[in-house]
């Protein structure tokens, strides 16, 4: 590093410096600077997560962090966060600025926005945007995108109409005007959420992490003797874009197919039809023929649909590729206008995973005729279930608690599949004993579920039942958003589907599973999360494994007699 860190009179020296190739920057050099780019986001991350006032940031994850440059082109994400954001805080930005011109960015300026079609597709992720201005000039924005533990309406539910229904929608504006804070907008907001403390604390969360990113980059352009952020954004995209094209030219050229059918809303299935096509080094994803938009929120808007296709291809193609803008050049994907991945205003979104987590699942599918060492079988946690706990605590304070929890992560051409492993999100679980903390919840079980794993070659991941009592002394409104009870996860060329989400309560009834519900002082849920789809013929699995798992608790006696057709007699130690 000490050949990046030069004191203000010197000159980048000769040998670290190229101008044949990548903007003037030798290969050395240009991942040197790549890496501590991703460095300066890291650290910014680490700040917005550890400021968080709510579990959803601050125990789960569920936000990113990226830097871009001056056009608005990312050049390095966050590996703290949640990497299937990918690709939208630059989207935001560019409509952003159609809100707010350019020329009225002033150092110090916040802006937020949670518009759906801006954003990440729900009302409750909040967008902040910042410039960052080295030697009196914009060079680049800061971009920040996290989950809110409340944004009024209908808590996060599946079940609203519209969009109106699902919360408060801030326009692009200026929560912080050259560092001072928008009262206005902070009342506007305090007096329309459930927990505004938690709301408030993790907007300036993001302040935070903003202040740190923009005091990085500062530092960052002194060392590495840099003006601006330009020649290295162009740079390191290039690279990216280099890589992910290398990795596309390797599958042949063609268009490959797939639909998958989910549970939808009541009566009402929903269909994903996708086409992957290939050509030389682009590829190409078509959504045409999936289901109309729905009277219900689980509709994805586009930039959610971009977001959840690109994420999965980045995984299975490029992976060790550090990511930015230029990752996805060569990559694009449309969706009819009016339709479940594509719906016009005001449709209902604040339940979008439920459909965009699908999304995986049948690109996969696609690529798997050509490709299939690159893919897995369908994953538990795609969608994932989850379920939302609003009520009045003991002390007479409100609360709204997001439990989330994950299903079995689907089996690959090498491997079985991980057990309660989030994908395509990572969003993690976080501690019961903080969960339990923030609410007047008590988590008596948390426990695989034997024979959830779909059989195969390789086993598909399990999934987890997770018991909830409510300890409250009064009624407590439960939100459930879950797919996979009628069609479960599939499994690849041979392997069988992973097991069904099924929710119950202790009496033996089951609440819907797109829908609100009280649940009374004593009452308690059941929630069980889907296995994965395994992967090949399960006639091909080792007996080794086999025994292993049998050992392991992970597949019972009848389940190896119904699934893998064996009827193991001996005592396993």
């Amino acid at each position: 590093m000490s050949a990046l860190t030069m004191s203000s009179n010197q000159q980048r020296s000769n040998d670290c410096f190229d101008e044949s190739s990548d903007q003037g920057f030798n290969a050395i050099e240009l991942e040197i600077l790549w890496n501590r780019l991703v460095s300066v986001v890291d650290e910014a991350a680490i700040a917005l997560q550890r400021t968080a006032f709510s579990t959803v940031v601050r125990e789960s994850n569920d936000f990113t962090m990226v830097l871009m440059d001056s056009s608005g082109a990312s050049i390095a994400d966050t590996n703290v966060g949640t990497p299937s954001f990918v690709g939208i805080l630059p989207r935001t930005l560019k409509q952003c600025l159609q809100a707010i011109p350019l020329e009225d960015w002033r150092p110090g300026d916040r802006v937020i926005t949670n518009d759906p079609w801006m954003t990440a597709g729900h009302v409750l992720d909040l967008a902040m945007l910042s410039p960052i201005f080295h030697a009196g000039k914009l060079i680049g924005f800061c971009g920040s995108l996290a989950h809110l533990p409340d944004i009024g309406g209908a808590l996060f539910s599946a079940d609203c109409r519209e969009v109106f229904e699902e919360g408060l929608q801030i326009p692009p504006t200026k929560f912080l005007e050259g560092d001072q804070e928008n009262a206005t907008l902070v009342a506007l907001i305090r007096s329309n959420v459930r927990v505004p403390d938690q709301v408030i604390g993790d907007i300036y969360s993001q302040v935070t992490a903003h202040d740190v990113c923009r005091r990085k980059v500062d530092e960052f352009l002194l060392s590495a003797q840099l003006t601006n952020l330009d020649a290295i954004s162009s740079a390191l995209q290039d690279r990216a874009d280099s890589a992910m094209r290398a990795a596309i030219e390797v599958i042949p050229d063609g268009r490959y197919c797939s639909e998958l059918v989910a549970d939808g809303y009541d009566d009402q299935e929903t269909r994903i039809v996708c086409a992957v096509t290939i050509v030389g080094s682009s590829l190409h994803i078509d959504y045409t023929g999936s289901s109309p938009q729905i009277g219900r929120g689980i509709n994805s808007v586009l930039n959610f649909t971009y977001a959840l296709s690109v994420y999965p291809l980045k995984c299975a193609l490029d992976p060790a590729t550090p990511r930015n803008e230029g990752s996805y050049r060569s990559i694009t994907v449309i969706a009819p206008e009016g339709s479940i991945l594509n719906p016009r205003k005001p449709a209902a979104c604040n339940a979008r995973q439920l459909t965009a987590h699908l999304l995986a699942g049948a690109i996969y599918k696609c690529l798997s005729q050509v490709v299939p060492d690159k893919t897995i079988a369908e994953s538990g946690t795609a969608p994932t279930l989850r379920s939302v706990y609003s009520g009045i605590d003991q002390h007479g304070k409100r609360f709204s608690q997001l439990l989330f929890g994950s299903g079995g992560m689907g089996a690959s051409a090498f491997k079985d599949g991980y057990s309660c492993t989030p994908f395509p999100t990572n969003t993690g679980s976080g501690s019961i004993e903080a969960f339990e903390a923030a609410a007047p919840l008590v988590v008596w079980r948390k426990e695989l579920v034997p024979d959830s794993g779909g059989p195969g070659q390789f086993r598909g991941g399990l999934g987890q039942e997770i018991e909830i009592e409510i300890a409250s002394s009064n009624a407590v409104q439960v939100s459930l958003m879950a797919d996979r009870q009628r069609h479960p996860p599939e499994g690849l060329l041979g392997g069988g589907p992973g097991a069904p989400v099924t929710i119950h309560l202790d009496d033996g009834s089951t609440p819907h599973p797109k829908s609100r519900s009280l649940l009374f002082p004593g009452q308690k849920i059941v929630l069980r999360y889907a296995g994965a789809g395994g992967f090949g013929p399960p006639s091909r699995r080792a007996r080794e494994a086999i025994l292993l798992d049998l050992k392991n608790g992970y597949v019972t006696r009848r389940g190896l007699l119904n699934e893998y057709g064996m009827d193991i007699k001996e005592t396993i130690e």
